[in-house]
């Protein structure tokens, strides 16, 4: 670990010294990414000087037992070693998980993308149901949602949602929640009091900028129309809505929540380069291997990967058969609990290939 920890340290006094060279900072896509970087290996270097004090205090500790005869310096030092003691082997803890390989995309905001899918009307309002559970999780973790383009049930909630979340690790957070949502509960027009199953899928991408992904204008037709509100009615006379198909995978982006055509084109080009993204994402993982995939983040939007029952008021992941009895509180936004056992659980599967 040391080895690792040392390798790291020389890497980010390397980066510290290229991103103040006046070729890097004129090189944006460059720049850009030392800089991130170095942000990155930043907070495992200070954590390894933090865990150096530690060892040095130990070791100093240690000489005072084996060369001091006063009886008070020797009760301090091994009170000293038992406090150091649990605190390296934390430290240590939390290290490995520092070492483990990161996502990449971890850092980024994301494209929340959810869609109704078997269940008629039902579908639809479970997926308001989810986009409200979003919302309140990303209030807590002081985010900031922007829908770019959504299409009403006619009952309520949403037959597709699409929105972009900023913030501090959005990424990190939500991509695990990518998968098909199952939930039985009575729907609201059941007139004999049954249990139905309906669906929704989500998918989190990571969202792209234009220096990490290059979207060619020439393979992408733009249209432009009034933004509509609900029910169809036009809530603009200008054409400031934008839609974009990307010829070559038939990829179709649209927004219309901003007034201004130039700010839809930008935000439907963001999500243009993350849905690209993705697509090269999947090739990629295919050509890893399945073996090689993780249980937790396999990226598979028809895949079951959760299921809310109502009536037991019980959420259970399947992915890593977790199961907690508070569904009102999971709808209110409270899923930290189940990001983090997510993210425990993909953690320890990457340690577990790195040792093989």
């Amino acid at each position: 670990m040391i080895e690792k920890l040392e390798d790291i340290k020389h890497r980010f006094e390397e980066v510290g010294q290229l991103i103040v060279q006046p070729d890097i900072i004129s090189d944006i896509k460059q720049y850009t990414k030392l800089n991130k970087e170095y942000k990155d290996l930043k907070k495992v270097v200070d954590k390894y000087k933090e865990y150096q004090q530690v060892l040095g205090n130990i070791q100093n500790a240690k000489e005072v037992l084996a060369e001091e005869k006063d009886p008070e310096f020797r009760e301090m030092a091994k009170g000293e070693l038992e406090e150091l003691q649990p605190k390296k082997e934390a430290m240590e803890g939390e290290l490995k998980q520092m070492l483990i390989p990161k996502d990449p995309n971890d850092s980024k905001n994301a494209i929340l993308e959810i869609r109704a899918g078997t269940g008629g009307d039902e579908a639809a309002i479970f997926a308001g149901d989810l986009f409200r559970m979003y919302q309140r999780y990303a209030d807590k973790m002081g985010w900031k949602f922007n829908i770019l383009d959504l299409t009403e049930g006619a009952s309520g909630g949403y037959k597709e949602i699409i929105s972009t979340v900023s913030g501090e690790d959005v990424y990190a957070k939500l991509k695990f929640e990518s998968g098909v949502h199952r939930v039985q509960r009575v729907p609201l027009t059941e007139t004999q009091g049954r249990v139905h199953t309906s669906a929704a899928s989500v998918a989190v991408l990571p969202e792209m900028e234009d220096v990490e992904v290059e979207v060619d204008m020439n393979d992408v037709r733009k249209d432009t129309f009034c933004s509509s509100g609900p029910g169809g009615q036009s809530v603009n006379t200008t054409y400031s809505a934008v839609r974009l198909t990307h010829m070559p995978s038939g990829i179709v982006v649209t927004c219309q929540d901003e007034k201004s055509q130039i700010k839809n084109l930008e935000k439907a080009l963001r999500v243009l380069r993350s849905r690209l993204y993705e697509i090269e994402l999947q090739k990629q993982n295919e050509e890893i291997g399945a073996q090689r995939k993780s249980m937790v983040k396999s990226g598979d939007r028809s895949e079951k990967i959760r299921t809310y029952n109502y009536p037991q008021s019980r959420v259970t992941d399947h992915r890593i058969g977790y199961t907690v009895h508070n569904l009102p509180n999971i709808m209110d936004g409270e899923i930290d609990d189940v990001v983090e056992q997510l993210r425990i659980a993909e953690n320890a599967q990457k340690m577990k290939q790195g040792n093989d």
